[in-house]
């Protein structure tokens, strides 16, 4: 059996590499700075705001689907959460059924195919 040294320094050596410097009054491109407009990259590339994106509906819905008050939403679709969560009198709101069954909204909830 191998004795155990208690330097790990000398067990794990690394190489440096000498970087040199060069006086640049430019930063890179992606430079991750303070208030550089490079390193920040849009959420989406389309439009700057993302609710323009989606209707008001689905607004309301992903609320839904974030609100743990009604149980979990993986593995189920957003009407048999819904109904799960009358079922068991946690008093869901009745615009949600509305909006689930007017079939204009997707039944899966935000999280279905993520996790």
């Amino acid at each position: 059996m191998a004795t155990v040294s208690g330097n790990m320094k000398g067990f794990y050596r690394q190489k440096k590499n000498a970087i040199t410097k060069k006086s640049s009054n430019k930063s890179p491109i992606n430079a991750a700075t303070l208030g550089s407009v490079a390193a920040q990259t849009p959420a989406h590339a389309g439009s700057p705001d993302l609710e323009d994106e989606h209707k008001a509906s689905e607004v309301v819905l992903r609320q839904f689907d974030m609100n743990m008050a009604y149980g979990p939403c993986i593995g189920i679709t957003r009407l048999a959460r819904w109904e799960r969560a009358l079922r068991l009198g946690l008093n869901p709101p009745q615009e949600i059924e509305t909006l689930l069954k007017s079939g204009k909204v997707q039944a899966e909830s935000l999280w279905d195919g993520c996790i």
